[in-house]
């Protein structure tokens, strides 16, 4: 566990973190006041309500900034950015049918606001800008999904912008979070108390992570990032008939069929990425193809063999229901 003055890549840093009052900023402020010793961290978001609760939670800690403003805002990103060492662009729109009933918002949002987080953090010299993206970008079947994998390609892309300054730009992909907000897991529960689970498709499968398990993961992706990467954490699996069992296990599952945009089977790596991608111990990275990455790689693990591909469905690591309620725990 890292503390202060340890070897944290956040020690001593100054964090901002756009849409910092969100389930993982909530977090990642947490456990990085708790165990990393930064300087400060930047909370940004739009809503003052969510800052003024997040004050209440995390008390008089003076180490700890609060930022009103809006990703579609390029100038007050950069004037939240100056001086920040290090920016975890966590902002988005990501209820996908709000996405889909309001698309140009979410186009202004995942992607304008992305671009505004590049352009910003190279104005003013951030070291390094780390993005969090989602499973749903890989073959997007929904507005959501499709705004996530422009975002990845501009902040791949975004190394190329920076010309001879220093900031450098990559990416954290994985799938859904036990708990947060949007989460199967809250519905199953309050359905628990009428009997009777809806399931979208009883042959469905999911990746899971906690909360902490992303925050760490997105730390430590910090500290080897030498931007231009997609990290992708190697993470288990679980069928959804499996979950709604262990959450309600008396409760009937009635099966109401897929919905629009949804996938049967999540997939986090693509054949057509895993040929310039690397097995790392504890996750894979997508590697841009880009002509400076040679001399930039810094971890080069194993490479993955033809045809490779991550998918819930066919994962060497699966989640018992037991496992998964102890997660939510």
């Amino acid at each position: 566990m890292h503390k202060q003055g340890s070897s944290s890549p956040l020690a001593g840093k100054v964090v901002l973190i756009t849409g910092g009052t969100g389930s993982f900023g909530r977090k990642f402020t947490e456990i990085a006041l708790r165990d990393h010793g930064p300087e400060a961290i930047r909370v940004y978001s739009r809503g003052e309500y969510l800052q003024y609760q997040m004050r209440q939670e995390f008390g008089d800690d003076d180490r700890l900034r609060f930022f009103i403003g809006d990703v579609r805002d390029r100038d007050r990103l950069r004037r939240a950015m100056d001086g920040a060492d290090i920016v975890v662009h966590a902002a988005a729109l990501k209820h996908v049918p709000a996405c889909e009933y309001n698309p140009i918002e979410a186009v202004r949002t995942n992607i304008d606001g992305a671009a505004n987080v590049i352009d910003a953090a190279i104005d003013v010299g951030v070291a390094k800008v780390i993005a969090l993206s989602t499973d749903k970008a890989v073959h997007p079947v929904n507005l959501y999904g499709a705004t996530k994998l422009v975002a990845e390609k501009l902040f791949v892309q975004g190394n190329a912008y920076v010309g001879d300054r220093s900031t450098r730009f990559s990416v954290t992909r994985y799938g859904n979070v036990v708990g947060s907000r949007g989460s199967v897991i809250p519905l199953f529960s309050e359905q628990k108390a009428t009997g009777e689970l809806t399931i979208t498709d009883q042959r469905m499968t999911r990746f899971w992570i906690t909360l902490e398990q992303g925050v760490r993961f997105v730390v430590r992706c910090i500290d080897r990032m030498v931007g231009g990467e997609i990290f992708v954490p190697r993470i288990p699996s679980m069928r959804i008939t499996d979950l709604a069992s262990a959450v309600a296990p008396a409760a009937r599952q009635r099966v109401i069929g897929i919905r629009p945009g949804e996938k049967l089977h999540e997939v986090l790596l693509m054949e057509e990425e895993a040929r310039h991608a690397r097995e790392l111990e504890d996750c894979y990275v997508i590697e841009p193809e880009l002509h400076f990455w040679e001399t930039a790689r810094s971890e080069r693990g194993k490479p993955l063999p033809e045809g490779f591909r991550y998918t819930s469905d066919a994962n060497t690591q699966w989640l018992t229901g037991s496992e998964l309620l102890s997660m939510v725990e």
